[in-house]
């Protein structure tokens, strides 16, 4: 089975107290049940892992690329800014779906600037959290 990384980063493990009229009131561990049914029911396996530091995030995306596994990446606040979560994106030679809960471009300005969006092989916003579960169902057909 292909194993998957989903990569969270800051205030992802805050779902359902963190503003849920924007990010819905799903739970963490409601995320990573959903993504671990979803990656079962298409033949995946996934590591589901969250992290406040950039430099951690950094880390996995690097044993993505050493690894050669597909990543499904909710870089939050890092999306706008990190060059260095970008540019660990872009060693990666499997599938990376970049995913967000709400919608950028519908937010606040600053939002709707993705630094990580021209290395990702595509982007799924806007669904809660069944954005992981589109972004799962990609890799596996990317990956078939």
């Amino acid at each position: 089975m292909t194993l998957v990384l989903v990569l969270n980063g800051p205030n992802l493990s805050r779902l359902g107290k963190r503003e849920p009229e924007v990010y819905g009131t799903s739970t963490y561990d409601d995320l990573a049940r959903l993504c671990r049914t979803t990656a079962a029911e298409a033949g995946l396996t996934v590591d589901v892992r969250q992290t406040d530091s950039e430099a951690e995030l950094i880390g996995w995306l690097h044993e993505a690329a050493d690894g050669g596994h597909p990543v499904v990446l909710n870089p939050a606040a890092f999306t706008h800014y990190s060059y260095a979560v970008r540019d660990a994106v872009a060693m990666i030679k499997a599938p990376v779906i970049e995913v967000h809960l709400s919608n950028p471009g519908a937010r606040e300005a600053f939002r709707h600037i993705s630094v990580v969006t021209p290395v990702v092989t595509g982007t799924i916003a806007g669904l809660g959290v069944e954005s992981y579960r589109h972004a799962l169902l990609a890799v596996a057909t990317l990956t078939r």
